[in-house]
């Protein structure tokens, strides 16, 4: 994880949450009191974000003492305790929702993976992720897709090039953007991958006959011709399929052979897994 990204998540974050004081805390507690907390999750599933909670405490107050009694990836049930964390008080209170926010949606995450990964177990597909994300804290986001077992897709629109069907229209046809992305490449010295999307058996024939990619998405093919694609593919690039996946047909696409199933459900609209922050008395 890049701590550059990390370290301004935290620091805006807390400027959103705090702006010029936590006044309830200043007014209730005072300056010199001490507690201690425990992280108590309210519903099964799989922990994720306990890292990133170590440096939230650690930006709010460096004298915040934690003691993590599980890790990230571990499935969890109802009242289990993720860690505790002691020594101020109102820092304590201070950093609360930022670690519930962000623990949360990321165990959401990793949980809805895990659950994925565990249907795609008796095939040798992967599940990618998107980039249908939360701005701003896609770092996170996709970090708890791999915490879960699944595979990142492209970070952004820098670090692969996704020839779509936007992008064929624009272009002029497959082989003017396959080429023309050869040529970018090249005059850029880039060493980029190309994954290129068809909509058809007609649009896979024409990227069979140019060549020069790395990877064919079969958007929106239908079990019969997603098989039949992948048989005429025949090995030679890799194959991931979108469009319309979801937990309920994954094992479905997986079986077709497709190397990869790509899933924007793993994180434009999945559930957050419930945790809460109790003191201790």
């Amino acid at each position: 994880m890049k701590q550059d990204l990390l370290y301004k998540f935290i620091q805006n974050a807390l400027r959103e949450d705090v702006g010029n004081g936590d006044h309830t805390s200043l007014s209730t507690i005072p300056s010199n009191a001490v507690g201690s907390a425990k992280l108590l999750i309210k519903e099964n599933g799989v922990v994720s974000g306990v890292k990133i909670a170590l440096e939230i405490f650690k930006a709010v107050d460096p004298k915040l003492k934690v003691e993590v009694k599980i890790n990230d990836g571990t499935p969890v049930k109802i009242n289990d305790v993720v860690f505790t964390v002691s020594g101020n008080a109102r820092s304590i209170l201070t950093a609360e929702r930022l670690v519930l926010n962000t623990m949360q949606r990321m165990s959401g995450i990793t949980t809805t993976t895990r659950r994925i990964v565990d249907l795609l177990s008796s095939t040798s597909t992967k599940v990618l992720d998107t980039r249908k994300t939360t701005p701003n804290i896609r770092f996170l986001e996709k970090e708890a897709v791999k915490i879960g077992g699944g595979v990142n897709h492209r970070f952004g629109l820098y670090d692969m090039i996704l020839i779509k069907d936007n992008h064929i229209d624009y272009a002029g046809g497959i082989a003017n953007a396959i080429n023309a992305a050869h040529q970018y490449l090249k005059d850029k010295a880039l060493g980029l991958q190309i994954e290129i999307e068809v909509r058809d058996f007609l649009e896979l024939g024409q990227v069979l006959e140019v060549g020069g990619i790395d990877r064919i998405l079969l958007d929106n093919f239908n079990f019969n011709d997603l098989k039949k694609a992948v048989k005429i593919i025949d090995g030679r690039f890799k194959t991931e399929a979108s469009g319309g996946i979801t937990e309920e047909n994954a094992l479905e696409f997986a079986k077709c052979g497709v190397n990869y199933i790509s899933m924007g459900a793993l994180t434009h609209s999945v559930k957050s897994l419930d945790m809460s922050l109790k003191a201790i008395v």
